[in-house]
């Protein structure tokens, strides 16, 4: 699952070893945005803008799920779209069971570069189309003033400046200074291209292994795979791009192999699809699914303020938010835990959340090391009598004169599952002075977990 790649508790400080221009943010809103979504571009900026900070910071995944109000399963299929365009580098390590990043920040590619990249250039063609693609070039293609007719009389660097005197100093060198550091382009494995195979069919009589020195073998791979090309189909395009010179140039082989595809394969261009999933990684559970697991895969994937927003239908307000963030950060609770401890103080507490309430929870469960949303939907079944007595801090009630407990509504997963739902809490006494408060109680009740059930399809 998620969980096993990230998770809202882990840390990441940012890395940027050279300042971006209004150039670069042009490069990527125009030519990588199209290819990795406004999610991914979302998050590179966020990271771009924490990143401007002077001192170094470390920050938590949570921080993310905030400013972005992403979950975080949706944040992470960002961070891998901006790792395989190149725009980012992730680096990571464990120690003492604590796990930290670092992402490291890239220039995207300069036009030039960009188009010329197989790669790339083809897959902005297949997301906006023939005319804009040609109108994006246009943008970037560079202007040349004709200077034919003139003569150049700029002065060289001797021509203006001399030495004044004949002394040697010792230059400082001892400091290592940032360097602009660009994107390389696509991170490819060019090995899984068959380049053996592809050379054992061409002669050297027909095709001078000198025509080929010139050409990068990672090209071939990436038109090979662009195009759904084997050894045996990249040969005939070697063939199609040899000139007269017997030299294969890049823009000829570019050329044959798009006249390739299209006469032997397709008409339409072609597009890539993301094949990497978070959902085919191991699940933690097994056996069919259920409305318990489906809650639980709910909670670990919504960030707190989500949650608040999806039960309260409004924006939560900020110290309830500043509450949720506490409890992750100074009580060392996982977000998931501090979403099933918020739902079930809201419908517990006629949706109001006290601070002092859900801090005692949280300080109890820390110590219990309830970790997961799974234990704290359990611990709070069992202890619900224990948390009665918290709401009620702890006063203690006139023998004789305490009124009949009445029941509050409480969150669906606070019933048991299996066979028939059964309550834990106390029985509630005939009353019929008290009819039409809990009448009032009861239809309070059906419209929250009528909430809680459009949450869990929103999950599906």
């Amino acid at each position: 699952m998620l969980y096993q790649e990230l998770q809202p508790v882990d840390t990441y400080s940012l890395k940027v070893s050279t300042p971006f221009s209004d150039y670069d943010r042009q490069l990527l809103t125009l030519l990588y945005q199209p290819l990795t979504g406004p999610e991914a571009m979302g998050l590179f900026a966020t990271m771009l803008a924490d990143a401007d900070v002077r001192e170094s910071r470390e920050f938590n995944h949570y921080h993310l799920m905030n400013i972005l109000t992403m979950p975080l399963k949706t944040i992470f299929q960002a961070r891998i779209s901006l790792e395989a365009i190149g725009l980012l580098r992730t680096f990571t390590k464990t120690e003492g069971g604590h796990r930290s990043f670092v992402y490291e920040l890239l220039a995207p590619l300069d036009a030039k570069d960009f188009f010329q990249d197989p790669l790339l250039a083809t897959f902005l063609f297949s997301k906006i189309g023939e005319q804009p693609y040609r109108d994006l070039r246009a943008r970037f293609a560079t202007g040349h003033s004709d200077t034919s007719g003139y003569t150049e009389i700029s002065r060289t660097f001797m021509d203006v400046y001399t030495p004044v005197n004949s002394h040697a100093y010792a230059l400082q060198n001892d400091q290592e200074l940032s360097i602009r550091t660009r994107s390389t382009g696509v991170p490819f494995e060019q090995s899984l291209f068959d380049f053996d195979l592809l050379m054992s069919g061409l002669s050297e009589q027909m095709v001078p292994r000198a025509a080929l020195s010139g050409i990068s073998r990672e090209l071939i791979a990436k038109l090979a795979f662009m195009y759904a090309l084997n050894p045996l189909d990249m040969q005939k395009i070697i063939m199609i791009a040899l000139d007269e010179n017997l030299e294969v140039p890049e823009e000829r082989l570019r050329k044959a192999a798009k006249d390739f595809y299209k006469m032997n394969i397709s008409k339409t261009p072609p597009k890539l699809e993301k094949t990497y999933n978070t959902e085919a990684l191991p699940p933690v559970y097994e056996g069919p699914p259920t409305k318990d697991r489906e809650l639980i895969a709910y909670f670990e994937s919504t960030s707190p303020r989500e949650m608040l927003l999806h039960l309260t239908g409004k924006e939560p307000m900020p110290v309830d938010v500043q509450l949720a963030e506490n409890l992750v950060n100074g009580h060392g609770l996982e977000m998931s835990v501090v979403n099933v401890l918020l739902q079930y103080i809201l419908l517990r507490n006629d949706m109001k959340i006290t601070t002092s309430f859900a801090q005692r929870i949280a300080s109890h469960w820390a110590l219990k090391k309830i970790d997961t949303a799974e234990k704290a939907m359990e611990i709070a079944r069992q202890e619900h009598a224990q948390y009665t007595k918290w709401m009620s801090e702890g006063g203690k009630s006139n023998k004789g004169t305490r009124k009949p407990t009445r029941e509050e509504p409480l969150p669906e997963w606070f019933y048991k599952k299996e066979g028939k739902k059964e309550t834990i809490l106390p029985a509630v006494s005939e009353n019929k002075d008290d009819s039409d408060e809990k009448r009032k109680v009861e239809e309070k009740r059906k419209a929250l977990l009528a909430k809680l059930e459009s949450m869990r399809n929103g999950v599906n």
